[in-house]
């Protein structure tokens, strides 16, 4: 299996462009109507390629996706393309491009989404499905437990995209030289003073910075109804007003004087491991308990997330409407959300990605792979998952960041 690397209107043309993804998502329904059985999409499959597109910020996560690639070609004649991308933003544009030139085989079968990219690509008609009720393994999913299986950042999924992993906001710091781990925003602050230059965050709109900055704008509003609705001016100003207030207090005792921040979570954790930070950042509850066993962080290090709760959220898998291998497509989706294929991604030697999947439902056969010996680094006591504001949120409040902080 090789890897491929692809680099990263008016509104007349915009209504043209949304009007015609309404009718190539009408006419995807119809081809999915069509394909009655399972085992009609299997054999439909076999033979086809399908490139998809994913972050490939992790060697863990390559390898891991390598390995699931080198399955499916080995069990149903599928062959898969890691696309590796940056950002899944890329993507979106490069579909809406494609659809909007009438390319009927795109260059993008399945892509690694959720959030805004999602919202983007489910109202401008640039999604083929509904797909999960297509999926024998969609069933094992705990979408009653697990509601973020069901909306993707307030938006419902509806059938459009189907879950592959869960994540959580989680901090992480070494106990040798942190013995009691700042539990709020306030105790961020206060943790920040009392040790100058030793915290920092990822600049947005690396996806970790903006998580955190929606962490410190769920905490600071109690009332947080407006979040889970599509975003106005009025409601942005209102809502981000004591945010930017507790920022202005917060940077300035941060790395660098709150003048530079790190590109990404990988240098803040990078940063703790040398002992130049006191506390890092992760949305993988599992990731410092994956560091450790690769040797990267101390044993020391712990993992915790606030005592009132941390931002939660499901990350999926899409089928663009113009995708070229839409059967190829399904059958990789499948075994993606298959005991087997979780319970791999869920190791921590391997991954560390928290499963979607209800355990209680399933067999005993199956149950047996997702045992496992507690590691350290991992979380003990999870906090509870506080829903994603809805995905419009995010661009206003990256730009209004960028506005202040940024330069």
């Amino acid at each position: 299996m090789t890897t491929t690397t692809l680099p990263p209107f008016t509104t007349r043309r915009r209504a043209l462009a949304l009007l015609s993804g309404g009718l190539a998502l009408s006419a995807s329904k119809h081809a999915l109507a069509a394909e009655t059985t399972w085992d009609a999409i299997t054999k439909e499959a076999r033979g086809q390629t399908v490139y998809f597109n994913a972050w490939a910020g992790s060697e863990a996560i390559n390898a891991y996706i390598r390995w699931a690639g080198q399955q499916v070609l080995e069990r149903f004649g599928v062959r898969v393309e890691h696309v590796k991308i940056s950002d899944a933003a890329d993507v979106v544009k490069r579909v809406r491009s494609e659809k909007a030139a009438g390319k009927q085989a795109g260059t993008v079968d399945l892509v690694w989404i959720n959030g805004e990219n999602f919202l983007t690509m489910k109202r401008e008609g640039l999604l083929y499905g509904p797909i999960t009720g297509k999926l024998p393994n969609f069933a094992l999913v705990d979408v009653q437990g697990k509601p973020t299986t069901r909306l993707d950042f307030a938006e419902p999924v509806e059938g459009m995209e189907a879950p592959w992993g869960m994540a959580q906001l989680t901090f992480m710091v070494d106990s040798k030289q942190v013995t009691k781990p700042p539990q709020s925003m306030q105790e961020l602050l206060a943790f920040a003073k009392a040790n100058p230059g030793r915290v920092t965050y990822p600049r947005p709109p690396d996806f970790h910075g903006t998580t955190l900055l929606k962490q410190f704008l769920l905490d600071l509003n109690p009332a947080r109804d407006a979040f889970y609705k599509p975003v106005t001016t009025e409601a942005f100003a209102k809502a981000t007003a004591p945010l930017w207030n507790y920022l202005d207090a917060l940077h300035p005792h941060l790395w660098r004087a709150g003048k530079q921040f790190a590109n990404n979570a990988a240098a803040v954790r990078q940063m703790l491991a040398d002992g130049e930070l006191r506390w890092a950042l992760t949305f993988n509850p599992n990731d410092a308990a994956n560091e450790i066993a690769a040797g990267r962080l101390p044993d020391s290090v712990v993992s915790y997330q606030f005592n009132s709760g941390t931002i939660g959220n499901t990350h999926f898998v899409a089928i663009p409407v113009n995708a070229s291998a839409k059967q190829g497509a399904l059958v990789f989706a499948n075994f993606l959300l298959g005991a087997e294929a979780q319970a791999r991604k869920a190791d921590i030697n391997i991954w560390g990605d928290p499963t979607v999947l209800a355990l209680r439902t399933m067999s005993s056969k199956e149950q047996t792979l997702f045992a496992g010996r507690s590691a350290p680094g991992q979380v003990h006591n999870a906090s509870p998952v506080i829903p994603e504001p809805h995905g419009s949120w995010v661009d206003p409040l990256e730009k209004e960041w960028l506005k202040r902080y940024g330069v």
